[in-house]
């Protein structure tokens, strides 16, 4: 795998693929001893191959493992180029003839376009990942690069072309992952035809508890806390049952009669998280008050208390108006209304009292003039600015409060809509590229900086599930979460900091100071490389779920070409330890998605899925089908190794 890049997603990426899908990497950054603080140290340069081409040596990356256990976790090989450019040459070198995929995440986008355009020339077959801002850019690009592999390679598997190219961007990637952890607690999500899949570790139900929301048993975990921990199982069946080791360790993708004889040992299950609803208090509040508080919430509290003032005096006046004079009610309020806004004639020849009255009725009058001018323009204000834009209803609870409506902010407001989250917004540009959405989506906002007294208030943060503090100013999402926390101490909060060591230092102490409450500090490499990693495994790796030192995968893998598959039941096709099929696809192929990552929006009848995930194990796998399936890195390279062995395919 080749890996260019100028900043830290390159190294994330690196690492990702490195620890997680167990990858041997080759990284081309312009400043290698960067790399080697972020990804380790002890490599020791051996060649300089030109200007600005230096070769670092291939090292496998130390990794603990138990010699008494039956399989060694697979070696990590890490190769760094250090080149200004990567040009052809450097291409070249890196070995980019060979290599299944190419990874081009610089900051510049003009730089990532050239790059892909030359490696496609030197490798048609080669699959693109693209570091990409401008969306419509890379709709074209991939597009582009695609038809050039068609035509460079015409014997090319078209479903490999669909999955050659593939274009992100750091937003549109972080955002599932924050959203993820908001809804779920953890980033650590898999989303598949709308629905959000965790890995959750359950202890021994207890009887009569309800059981979870499973879709399947991942993993059994080790009895023993203190026993070796194994490796991602068995490949082959017969396997299952052998070594003291292995029955201590952790079982990846366990059949029911194992999990049945494991009684009292924890387990790893794959659950669907349930979409959360809109919990709104009921308001003791009638019709009329409500709309009386509708209409005040477009003032300021110092103009809504101006204008209980005058009312309590114009009120006053015709009280006194109506006593001293003895006329009707309706008349003496006539009279106080003609004097305070000098409509009436001079009470010359009236008793004194109603000459006090008529000239205590002009001094209010007076009052009231600049009253009514700032509440017309505090009104217009509120209109024009916030046209659209909602204010967080009084009985609002159980929602999240964003923080930031930039680059990352609007991505996960977009995301946390479509998955039918209610949201209320924190932002202090009214120029905020957000801000249009939430417009569109009729979402509640609070202008305001969120460090000043009483603006997270204004969000009903003490009634919110999550707070996501996305701000470009780490200070200002830190500061968020304090106040915050001082208003819920079991808040749930996500805070963006670029710095990784600060992150894991204000991740560490918040939870300590609040272990009640779940505490996620991430960056937006950190959460952007995961999908940047599966992209260059594949598109039909939809994400990774670590289980101690194991992985499993959850991939979309065609079945025709398949013997494991086609032509077997769904419980046949099951092999313990190696690969699971969860859901089955049952669009037409002309109607199939690419990906399964898509979100249904929020409201949409459960139908609009295509993906079945209750299956009957009698049902046949047929060369049309399309699995939802969980394994692991041997097994799904097994699965797969079978259908290139089949067809011929490189």
């Amino acid at each position: 795998m080749l890996v260019c890049g100028d900043d830290g997603l390159a190294h994330r990426v690196a690492a990702e693929l490195l620890d997680v899908y167990g990858e041997p990497v080759t990284l081309i950054v312009p400043t290698a001893r960067e790399a080697e603080r972020a990804l380790g140290h002890g490599r020791i340069r051996i060649h300089t191959g030109g200007p600005g081409l230096g070769l670092l040596a291939r090292v496998p990356l130390a990794r603990q493992w138990d010699a008494a256990s039956a399989e060694r976790p697979p070696a990590r090989e890490l190769r760094i180029v250090e080149a200004a450019e990567p040009d052809e040459a450097v291409l070249a070198a890196a070995g980019v003839g060979g290599a299944p995929a190419l990874s081009l995440v610089y900051e510049d986008d003009d730089r990532n376009v050239q790059a892909a355009l030359v490696a496609r020339r030197l490798n048609p077959r080669l699959r693109l990942v693209i570091r990409l801002y401008n969306r419509k850019l890379g709709l074209h690009l991939a597009e582009l690069l695609d038809q050039a592999a068609a035509v460079a390679a015409p014997s090319t598997d078209p479903s490999d072309l669909d999955a050659s190219t593939t274009v992100l961007s750091d937003s549109d990637t972080a955002a599932p992952a924050f959203a993820a952890t908001a809804v779920a607690g953890t980033s650590k999500v898999v989303q598949a035809d709308g629905l959000l899949l965790r890995a959750v570790e359950r202890t021994p139900r207890r009887r009569g508890a309800p059981p979870a929301r499973a879709v399947c048993t991942l993993a059994l975990l080790p009895s023993d806390p203190d026993g070796p921990e194994s490796s991602e199982g068995p490949a082959r069946a017969g396997d299952r049952h052998r070594g003291r080791d292995r029955e201590r360790g952790p079982w990846l993708l366990p059949d029911d009669h194992l999990t049945a004889q494991a009684a009292g040992r924890s387990v790893i299950t794959l659950e669907v998280v349930p979409p959360p609803g809109r919990r709104r208090l009921r308001s003791p509040l009638p019709g009329a008050a409500t709309l009386l508080g509708s209409l005040g919430s477009l003032f300021s509290p110092r103009l809504n208390w101006s204008l209980a003032g005058v009312a309590v005096a114009v009120t006053a006046l015709g009280l006194a108006s109506w006593l001293t004079t003895g006329d009707s009610p309706f008349h003496a309020a006539y009279v106080t209304l003609l004097d305070i806004f000098a409509f009436n004639d001079p009470a010359v020849r009236e008793p004194p009292v109603r000459q006090l009255l008529q000239v205590l009725g002009g001094f209010v009058g007076m009052l009231l003039l600049p009253v009514l001018v700032a509440a017309a323009l505090e009104a217009l204000g509120a209109f024009r600015t916030a046209a659209g834009l909602r204010r967080p209803p009084g009985n609002l609870s159980g929602h999240v409060v964003l923080v930031g409506l930039g680059k990352i902010g609007t991505r996960v407001l977009a995301r946390l809509r479509e998955l039918g989250v209610p949201v209320v917004c924190l932002e202090s540009d009214y120029s905020a590229r957000g801000l249009p959405l939430a417009r569109r989506l009729h979402v509640p906002v609070v202008m305001g900086d969120v460090t000043e007294e009483g603006v997270l208030e204004s969000a009903r943060v003490h009634r919110a599930r999550a707070l996501i503090a996305l701000t470009s100013s780490h200070a200002t999402n830190l500061e968020a979460v304090l106040h915050a926390r001082t208003v819920k101490g079991d808040l749930r909060v996500v805070l963006r900091l670029d710095d990784d060591d600060f992150a894991e230092a204000v991740d560490r102490t918040l939870s300590t100071a609040h272990p009640a409450a779940l505490t996620r500090s991430r960056s937006v490499t950190h959460l952007a490389a995961p999908a940047f990693a599966g992209a260059m495994m594949g598109r039909q790796i939809l994400g990774a779920i670590p289980v101690e030192r194991c992985v499993l995968l959850i991939a979309v893998v065609e079945v025709a070409g398949l013997p494991e598959l086609e032509g077997r039941t769904v419980a046949q096709s099951f092999r313990p330890g190696a690969w699971r099929v969860i859901a089955l696809d049952t669009a037409a192929r002309p109607e199939r998605r690419p990906h399964l990552t898509g979100v249904r929006r929020a409201g949409g009848p459960s139908a609009a899925g295509s993906l079945v995930w209750d299956l009957e194990p009698g049902r046949v796998l047929t060369a049309q089908d399309r699995v939802l399936m969980t394994a692991t890195r041997q097994g799904l390279a097994e699965l797969l190794g079978r259908r290139r062995a089949r067809t011929g395919s490189p």
